[in-house]
């Protein structure tokens, strides 16, 4: 027990640990940088995923085209990567850490595109899927970056 904390600090911290068993999860494989504080083993257990996720449900909207996802495990729990635009005109790749049901799985397509939520704040690539976002707000930002894309 005592030397596993030891062993953990020696791999410099926890994400280069689960870089090591899942490389597909790996900042490299999501196509992010240095700033993405990594997938978290199990979100629940870790209080810095906790904090994150909590802030990313009041965090601002944007869009993201899905671009590919993979699973982490059978509950599904899924890693979505999007290509993220916020009505500010910033563009980036953002990763969310999400458990999905058999049904959302079964209907994910890459391109499609999914109203998320991001810290403006923070812009670590951590986005959550905006499932209480109001189809109105949606549309008004759609309509909004789709003008800034015509001129």
């Amino acid at each position: 027990m005592f030397g596993w904390k030891k062993k953990l600090t020696d791999l410099n911290d926890l994400n280069d640990l689960m870089a090591q068993l899942r490389p597909d999860l790996s900042r490299e494989s999501l196509g992010v940088g240095p700033d993405f504080p990594g997938v978290a083993p199990n979100p629940l257990l870790s209080s810095d995923a906790r904090k994150r996720n909590a802030e990313l449900r009041t965090g601002a909207l944007a869009l993201g085209v899905l671009v590919d996802w993979r699973e982490v495990n059978g509950n599904p729990r899924v890693v979505l990567m999007f290509d993220v635009e916020t009505a500010g005109g910033i563009s980036f790749r953002g990763i969310a850490d999400e458990d999905l049901t058999i049904t959302e799985l079964t209907r994910l397509a890459p391109g499609q595109t999914l109203p998320v939520r991001y810290r403006p704040a923070v812009m670590d690539h951590c986005v959550a899927l905006a499932r209480d976002a109001d189809p109105a707000h949606v549309q008004q930002l759609s309509d909004e970056i789709a003008s800034r894309k015509r001129t």
